[in-house]
């Protein structure tokens, strides 16, 4: 390519990334606790005295970021290990959380389910359960009051996960109902964790009125998302990208109307998919199947929505109506009552207009 082609090139880049920025998102998949800052890290590492490999915000990045290494979902999955260690006093917590709204308000997301493990926030400084979830809304409410975005939050209960914490971090979500909890999920290693134990939890949560995602089909085989719906309930599937591996969970996914989460940075990375242009993204859409573009870790991966959506258009062959079509999807998967999923729907109406 010659030089001007590489300009217009680079202008055509820019033009498009202009368009996907001022598109109002929705974001049905993003971790809370891969969502900090660097520099927040930095700044709460000096204040509680944490002993960190690193001085600056640049020299931590490798430690928290996946920058470059070879892809692996366990790799991935260790990134988390030093995030744990921020969660020092209910000002960090909430720091944290306001932060984590305000990044994807700048990236205009409008709409975001934002998920957490309150034993993440809680566990290393011996919190409360109900007082880190309480951090968290407080935050999140102020965020929203901020910015024009509405937020909902998930409570994440890890695989590995004895059945009674689980079933507290439940009884959290059912009881902070009127406080912004919509919904529950299920994360963490579904290689060597399968928890099918913890189902009749998710079904009591569903039942009572909380929706259900669970991480499923990412690393682990197209049976775990069977199991996810036929046992868990599921009204959406983390990720779930496996699916095309196995045609009868494809018929199930369908015709059940589960919506599938997908986060394709965190798929490359996390070795799901060896590269971007084999990601099924394009291949799930064709089957019919309910699809969300999310951003899943946006600080770990580096990432933004606007970055996924890029990605999506530029390597995996989506159109902008794709995109829109994947963005209304979400609106009509997100856990959010008849009448409060009508205003988004208006609101989204308008917002367009806008843009």
């Amino acid at each position: 390519m010659d030089v001007l082609g590489r300009v217009a090139a680079a202008e055509g880049r820019r033009a498009l990334r202009d368009l996907l920025q001022r598109l109002p998102k929705v974001d049905l998949h993003r971790h809370l606790e891969g969502s900090l800052r660097l520099q927040t890290l930095v700044e709460i590492a000096k204040e509680h005295g944490i002993d960190l490999p690193a001085r600056s915000s640049e020299e931590l990045r490798p430690y928290v970021q996946f920058s470059g290494e070879e892809p692996d979902f366990h790799r991935f999955l260790a990134k988390f290990r030093l995030l744990r260690e921020f969660y020092r006093s209910k000002e960090a917590v909430e720091r944290i959380a306001y932060e984590a709204v305000a990044d994807a308000a700048a990236d205009n997301v409008r709409y975001l389910e934002l998920r957490f493990n309150p034993v993440a926030l809680a566990r290393n400084q011996g919190f409360s359960l109900i007082d880190v979830t309480e951090w968290v809304t407080e935050a999140v409410a102020r965020a929203q009051r901020d910015y024009d975005i509405w937020v909902r939050l998930i409570l994440q209960v890890n695989r590995d996960e004895d059945f009674r914490t689980a079933e507290e971090i439940i009884e959290v979500g059912l009881a902070f109902r009127d406080r912004g909890v919509v919904g529950v999920d299920l994360a963490g290693d579904e290689v060597n964790y399968p928890a099918r134990n913890l189902a009749p939890l998710y079904r009591r949560a569903r039942a009572e009125g909380l929706g259900v995602t669970i991480h499923a089909g990412e690393a682990g085989p197209p049976r775990n998302i069977r199991d996810a719906v036929r046992d868990f309930h599921a009204m959406r599937i983390g990720h779930g990208i496996r699916v095309v591996e196995d045609s009868s969970v494809v018929r199930l996914v369908r015709e059940s109307g589960v919506t599938l989460e997908v986060c394709p940075t965190s798929n490359l990375q996390t070795g799901v998919v060896r590269s971007l242009s084999q990601h099924p993204l394009f291949d799930l859409l064709a089957l019919g199947i309910r699809v969300t573009i999310n951003t899943d870790d946006p600080s770990v991966s580096d990432t933004t929505l606007t970055d996924e959506y890029m990605v999506s258009v530029r390597v995996m062959g989506l159109g902008l109506v794709q995109i829109r079509q994947a963005i209304h999807c979400a609106i009509e998967a997100a856990f959010l009552p008849d009448d409060e999923k009508a205003r988004l729907r208006e609101r989204f109406r308008e917002w367009d207009r806008i843009g």
